[in-house]
């Protein structure tokens, strides 16, 4: 897998990285990660997967994360 790219944000780290025909999109926020893999021929080339990661699309991230994360305290809590 090779790093296409460092794509800054302040509030999640976001990779790109290129494997196998696909982009992979790897967004990580403290010990949880999300990953997107998204065929090349879907998008126009890195600028193409670029394009996606809107404010819309990083608001939804930031919730998952959000979900995430509480579905793993939750689950500490029952297990304990």
């Amino acid at each position: 897998m090779r790093v296409i790219a460092d794509i800054p944000n302040p509030d999640v780290k976001i990779t790109l990285h290129s494997y196998n025909g696909k982009y992979i999109l790897k967004l990580e926020k403290a010990n949880l990660e999300q990953i997107y893999k998204i065929e090349e021929t879907e998008v126009n080339g890195d600028e193409g997967v670029k394009a996606l990661i809107d404010d819309e699309f990083i608001a939804a991230v930031l919730n998952r994360f959000q979900d995430m994360r509480d579905a793993f305290v939750s689950t500490i809590r029952r297990n304990e």
